[in-house]
């Protein structure tokens, strides 16, 4: 299995922090963001390789990155160099299929997440269902569920919704950047899609999908913290062990 990490956004909410560094090697707890997903998923069996999609103006960032670890990281360049001029998430994840040459399945993870868990649950659920995985947590607070997917699913944890950032949430499981792909999808249904649409979003996807295959909804077991401003990054740093002030 290969593992993708998207890391081609330009995290603009962030800046200045951001303005000069790629959004995943902000560090957290003494580790960077990225390092900390790395580490994570270096300790699930089945992954095999791992590939970092990211864009021109931060490419040598990752590549300086890459050489202090002792794990096979490819580093995809997607070519773009401006917030204005992003390919979006699922034409990264397209074009990280295409040049890695992904047949199989792929776990696919934002790279601006920090995960409390181990990814290997995640897998082994995965090689139980034989399905497109996408995984979900609970969440009650309804202006939070309005800004991110939010999932329908039946006793057996087959999903029969998904909703990116409704007005009116349908349930309290929340939809964290995290999935696990077969190879049919990435190399089929994921450019059947992108044909189609001009949506860049992950979440805008699993509805599509839903309407031709079969997709799983594993339970993640752990928090997960999303990077997404300051005052989100000011938390996680908090949470594990560090200073938001000594970041900026």
């Amino acid at each position: 299995m290969t593992a993708i990490i998207l890391a081609a956004g330009y995290a603009t909410r962030l800046y200045p922090l951001t303005k000069d560094r790629p959004k995943p090697l902000l560090d957290v707890g003494g580790r960077t963001i990225i390092d900390r997903l790395v580490d994570g998923l270096a300790g699930v069996p089945a992954i095999d390789r791992c590939v970092v999609v990211t864009n021109a103006r931060f490419f040598q960032h990752f590549l300086r990155w890459r050489s202090e670890r002792l794990e096979r990281i490819d580093i995809i360049n997607d070519g773009t160099s401006s917030n204005e001029s992003r390919l979006g998430a699922l034409r990264d994840l397209a074009l990280a299929v295409k040049e890695s040459g992904v047949e199989g399945p792929a776990l696919v993870v934002a790279g601006d997440n920090v995960f409390d868990f181990a990814f290997d649950g995640l897998v082994r659920f995965f090689d139980q269902v034989k399905v497109d995985c996408i995984t979900v947590h609970r969440l009650t607070d309804r202006e939070a569920l309005s800004r991110t997917g939010v999932v329908q699913m039946d006793p057996d944890d087959r999903v029969t919704g998904f909703a990116e950032k409704p007005t009116q949430p349908a349930s309290t499981w929340a939809a964290p950047p995290l999935y696990v792909y077969t190879g049919e999808t990435l190399n089929g249904r994921l450019p059947e899609f992108l044909a189609g649409s001009d949506a860049d979003a992950p979440g805008a996807f699993v509805p599509w999908l839903l309407e031709r295959a079969p997709v799983a909804a594993y339970r993640i077991p752990g928090e997960r913290y999303d990077i997404g401003n300051h005052e989100s990054y000011a938390a996680a740093c908090e949470r594990f062990g560090n200073q938001y002030k000594e970041q900026s």
